[in-house]
């Protein structure tokens, strides 16, 4: 996943029945990312649907069909298959093709570094077909410039399919770790309760951070995690990436 997207809250660990419609919202990134979303707000499972489908991409020339069959995409990313599971992904592809962003990213003397048309915006999908369970869909070519200067988060697929239940904030921690190389990282509560779309209470987030941390220190994917103050006195999860 490119990290701007990585960083973002473009993903949350959003409960369906909570979900927004947004329209030219600003989400939360880094201060050099300037990300604006038209569309429904958009869960982990669905961010699984967007990798899964970028994975099948890299099969194709840029901006040709690309072809798969449904029940071996559901089961690609750790799912039934089913009338049920097979609704459900074409409802996630909908919301997928019907997503769109633009975005600016500035070096820190305020160059531009990348940046998308804001008159044509960018479609997480660009369009798809479906037919006797094949699904062809297509991928904005314009996706190419996210990945350049190997500015990608590598998620560990088998990792991601070990999650226990109800764990979406910690597959959302799990795109934000593998973001950056540094061993040790630290991101304020503040940040990350906006990036995460928690609308709760704080004392409420930090017992969730900590679950969610507990369960990345289960998979192996970091270690130590925990909430402490800064220096400064803000409060932050910290970890060590493995």
């Amino acid at each position: 996943m490119p990290n701007h997207i990585a960083r973002s809250s473009l993903f949350a660990p959003v409960a369906p029945g909570r979900k927004k419609i947004y329209k030219d919202k600003v989400l939360v990134s880094r201060s050099d990312a300037i990300i604006k979303f038209w569309g429904e707000q958009l869960d982990e499972s669905q961010a699984d649907v967007w990798m899964q489908a970028m994975y099948e991409a890299r099969k194709y020339p840029l901006g040709e069909r690309i072809i798969f069959k449904r029940a071996a995409f559901l089961r690609a990313i750790g799912r039934h298959t089913g009338n049920y599971e097979y609704k459900w992904l074409h409802r996630a592809l909908l919301a997928l093709s019907f997503a769109m962003i633009v975005i600016e990213v500035r070096t820190r003397d305020g160059k531009l570094k990348l940046g998308i048309d804001p008159t044509r915006a960018l479609h997480l999908i660009d369009k798809f077909d479906f037919e006797d369970g094949t699904y062809a869909i297509r991928i904005d070519p314009r996706w190419h410039a996210m990945y350049s200067n190997s500015e990608f988060a590598m998620v560990d697929w088998n990792k991601r399919l070990q999650f226990g239940l109800h764990q979406d904030m910690a597959k959302a921690l799990q795109r934000l770790v593998a973001t950056s190389s540094d061993p040790e990282q630290r991101n304020a509560l503040d940040w990350l309760k906006s990036k995460l779309e928690y609308t709760g209470r704080k004392t409420d987030f930090e017992d969730a951070i900590s679950r969610a941390m507990n369960e990345l220190v289960r998979l192996e994917i970091i270690r130590d995690g925990r909430i402490e103050v800064s220096s400064k006195g803000r409060t932050q999860a910290v970890w060590t990436k493995l």
